[in-house]
């Protein structure tokens, strides 16, 4: 796939902090990264780099082939980034915004208007076209935001936390609309929500002190967490030893939890050995030996946790 957004070796001090350290990657066309971290771990500065609104101290990058500093105007043609806080002009209406940042982006004459009511269909601008958006709310400025960035309909977005202050009903349209953007154009959306990894990105990367720390898909990463693929099962105390003894003689098992206790019932966790799959076993030692069980699931890896265990290691190595 053609890469549309690289990046090599992004590097950016601020007097004695080093806020991006060699930050090298690659977006192909249709894909949606997730670029996730800490407070403070380097993304929104390596999101001004890789759009040219800063000059980093070393390294180079392009957006769909062009340099951000050395041809800046080519490559904004085919950028629509949406900042942190997405700053406007608070005196200005919505619509006047968009026409305003329309003829910015090279737009003239019929295709302003059909950009803007493109940008305002699909972010739901409608009943507040005409309002000032230093009247608007934090969710309906944030749309704002989102029209703007599409308004010439690049084929690049960059976009920092996209649905930061919009309900459950906006989140779920914008990342609808990133969905069916995706198709044709690179995305990159900084994020520190979670499940918008899951929904929408087909590739997550995690950087931490301006380094990345890890990078693949939502479920490479939550292979990390040492209970994905575990076998769960709930069961009243006492069968429970009964169950524990059958889980431990599975083969592929690695070790048996209990996980909670509550009500006279045990949450029992049958962890694999080695990552083998390990839930067929289980359910046939369960059904062979007529054990009474609640019931059985198996677990997956939480981002949560995987981002905890990624960022926190990645601390304590650079502390140790």
């Amino acid at each position: 796939m053609t890469a549309l957004i690289e990046a090599e070796g992004l590097a950016k001090s601020f007097g004695r902090l080093r806020a991006v350290d060699g930050i090298t990657l690659r977006v192909a066309r249709g894909e949606v990264l997730g670029f996730l971290g800490p407070n403070g771990a380097g993304k929104s500065t390596t999101m001004r780099l890789i759009t040219g609104f800063l000059e980093p101290d070393a390294g180079r990058a392009r957006i769909a082939g062009f340099d951000v500093q050395d041809s800046p105007r080519e490559a904004r043609k085919r950028l629509g980034y949406l900042p942190e806080g997405a700053p406007l002009y608070a005196e200005m209406t919505p619509k006047g915004l968009l026409g305003f940042v329309a003829e910015l982006k090279g737009l003239r004459g019929d295709a302003i208007a059909k950009s803007v009511g493109v940008a305002v269909e699909r972010t739901g601008l409608g009943p507040v076209l005409e309002q000032t958006i230093e009247t608007l709310s934090k969710g309906y400025k944030r749309r704002v935001g989102i029209a703007q960035a599409i308004l010439n309909d690049p084929e690049v977005l960059i976009m920092d936390e996209p649905t930061d202050g919009l309900d459950p009903n906006q989140k779920h349209q914008v990342r609808q609309l990133i969905a069916e953007m995706a198709r044709e154009k690179a995305i990159i959306v900084s994020t520190h929500i979670l499940e918008e990894v899951e929904a929408v990105c087909t590739r997550a990367v995690v950087i931490n002190k301006g380094r990345i720390v890890a990078d693949g898909t939502a479920e490479d990463l939550m292979r990390r967490v040492p209970y994905h693929g575990a076998v769960a099962v709930r069961v009243a105390a006492d069968k429970a030893d009964a169950v524990k003894g059958a889980l431990a003689a599975v083969s592929g098992v690695g070790s048996v939890e209990t996980v909670s206790a509550a009500d006279g019932h045990l949450l029992l966790r049958a962890v694999p050995r080695n990552g083998a799959g390990i839930v067929t076993d289980v359910a046939s030692a369960i059904r062979q030996q007529a054990l009474v069980v609640e019931e059985v699931f198996v677990e997956r890896g939480k981002l949560d946790d995987v981002f905890r265990q990624i960022t926190s290691s990645d601390l304590d190595n650079r502390n140790a």
